[in-house]
């Protein structure tokens, strides 16, 4: 029998992060020696006392349900957390512990969205905000950051597009997939914006602790407290404590949003995972130096890597203070090569120089390509040695 799915599913654009990942993992799986710069997770293990703390838990019997928002004891090392970091005062009422920061974005558009409603989502965008948000019955809205602004957006663009059914906006800083932060100053003139406008802004931090050189990250919710009010933080462990496949995520902001929320969250995941709530309870209660170690092994990396990508023929990147990817300009270089649009290019260098990036099509920027620096520093010069050689190969064979 064939059955019909619902529209809703229908409408979904498949991950290419996912695509890409499974393609060079097959070609992996036939011998063939694949570089692969899709990673959207550290290439470090979790550390060893996370680790320690959610075993030593389950032998003392933590192995049943806990309640569906989060345990009370991570809920206020979270609290704790903003207190130290941002000097944000949470309550654990205001607080959803969730299967991740993805379920946490995906929970809070089911129930803050009616059909129709629009989503602000500045591009380049991670890839699946304008999907979370058309399941949700939204309509995303998508606002161009302009290369020569850092892919930020500005206050008089948000302007622009807000009518009466926009509902939120997406502020995702650092940025995947350009590494990029937006300062005070740009996030006071944002968020002043969304105020006016009564526009609730979604604050997507998972990189907060990620962030290079002399840079640093500041939450909209730290600058006011009427912009701590219009702004429900999305964050988790995932990053930070290279736990992504514990699945600990959280949001924080309006009381009433987060009892919607939960109660949506008892009907469908009943509760986070038992045993990685208590892994995150460590994590965030325990020494922070494992944190330290990966981000300066990002820095290092990403300092080593960027002047060698940059001097390739026709790529032309930003430097990311943040996050772990890379996001070059590659229109010119496609070109070079011979290509029509940079998804031909990103494909070819998948199967001729055996190297998996991301097309910039995925993340709504169709000139460029997303490399993850979340791998070993030996690789990623070997990686950006093959892609030279493939671009100057093919200029050479054009000219």
């Amino acid at each position: 029998m064939k059955w019909t799915l619902a529209e809703r599913v229908k409408a979904l654009t498949p991950s290419t992060t996912l695509a890409i990942t499974a393609k060079a993992k097959e070609m992996k799986s036939q011998g063939i020696d694949v570089i692969g710069l899709g990673a959207g997770e550290p290439d470090f293990n979790t550390p060893e006392h996370i680790i320690s703390s959610a075993y030593n838990s389950m032998q003392e019997g933590h192995t049943k349900y806990t309640p569906s928002g989060g345990l009370q004891e991570l809920k206020e090392a979270i609290a704790d957390k903003f207190k130290s970091d941002q000097g944000i005062d949470y309550k654990n009422s205001e607080i959803i512990v969730t299967s991740g920061a993805k379920h946490a974005l995906y929970t809070l558009f089911q129930v803050l969205l009616n059909e129709g409603d629009q989503v602000i989502i500045p591009s380049p965008y991670w890839v699946s905000y304008p999907e979370q948000v058309k399941l949700a019955g939204g309509v995303p809205l998508f606002v161009e950051g302009k290369e020569d602004n850092s892919y930020k957006i500005t206050p008089e663009q948000l302007k622009e597009v807000i009518t009466p059914t926009t509902k939120a906006v997406i502020i995702n800083s650092p940025s995947n997939p350009t590494g990029m932060l937006y300062s005070e100053t740009e996030l006071k003139e944002l968020g002043q914006v969304c105020i006016e406008h009564n526009i609730l802004i979604v604050s997507d931090e998972i990189y907060e602790k990620l962030v290079y050189g002399d840079h640093q990250h500041i939450s909209i919710a730290q600058i006011s407290e009427e912009l701590k009010a219009q702004t429900i933080i999305i964050n988790g462990v995932s990053k930070s404590h290279s736990m992504t496949g514990w699945r600990i995520g959280y949001a924080a902001g309006d009381e009433s949003i987060i009892k919607a929320m939960t109660n949506l969250a008892s009907h469908s995941t009943s509760n986070p995972t038992t045993t990685s709530q208590h892994g995150a309870v460590a994590a965030y209660r325990g020494t922070q130096e494992p944190v330290e170690t990966m981000r300066k092994a990002f820095e290092e990396r990403l300092n080593i890597v960027f002047e060698k990508l940059n001097a390739i023929p026709g790529f032309n990147c930003l430097k990311p203070q943040g996050a772990f990817y890379l996001f070059p300009n590659v229109k010119e270089a496609s070109k070079l090569c011979g290509y029509d649009s940079v998804d031909s290019f990103a494909k070819a260098l998948l199967e001729e120089a055996k190297v998996a990036v991301i097309p910039g099509s995925g993340f709504g920027t169709p000139h460029n390509i997303r490399l993850s620096y979340a791998t070993s520093l030996h690789l990623l010069e070997s990686a950006i040695e093959r892609i030279h050689s493939f671009v100057q190969s093919k200029i050479d064979n054009h000219s």
